[in-house]
C-alpha cells in the first residue's frame, strides 16, 4: 500500500537543502493521498518517525513543440508533493551510502 501512495522522492537542490538543515523530505505522491495516509506510508516505507506533512499540488504546465509539420501543443501532468517533517534524530538516506569513492574507476 505504501509504494502506491509514495510515488518518488523529490531530489533537487532546495529539496536537499530541505532535508539536511531542517529534515524535511519531500516526494512526490498520489493525488488522491490524504496527509494522515501519506505520513503512515513513509513511516512503513522507511522506518522513521513523522512529526508532520504538508503537502501541495502542482498544476501542468502547457508545453509547445516546434517541429517540421508546425506546432505541437501538448501539457504535463498535475502532481502532488508531500513536505515530510520528521522526528528529531531520523533521518531518510536516499542514496544509500553512496559516495565518492565507491563510483570511481581504478
Amino acid at each position: 500500500m505504501a509504494s502506491t501512495i509514495i510515488i518518488k522522492p523529490v531530489v533537487t537542490e532546495k529539496a536537499n537543502t530541505l532535508s539536511t538543515k531542517l529534515g524535511k523530505y519531500t516526494f512526490i505522491v498520489d493525488r488522491k493521498a490524504n496527509k494522515i495516509e501519506i505520513g503512515k506510508a513513509i513511516a512503513a516505507m522507511y522506518g522513521v518517525g513523522v512529526e508532520s506533512v504538508n503537502t501541495c499540488v502542482r498544476p501542468g504546465k502547457r508545453k509547445y513543440r516546434y517541429t517540421k509539420k508546425g506546432v505541437i501543443a501538448g501539457q504535463t501532468s498535475a502532481t502532488k508533493r508531500a513536505i515530510v517533517t520528521l522526528t528529531k534524530g531520523d533521518v531518510i538516506d536516499f542514496y544509500g551510502g553512496m559516495s565518492s569513492d565507491e563510483n570511481t574507476a581504478e
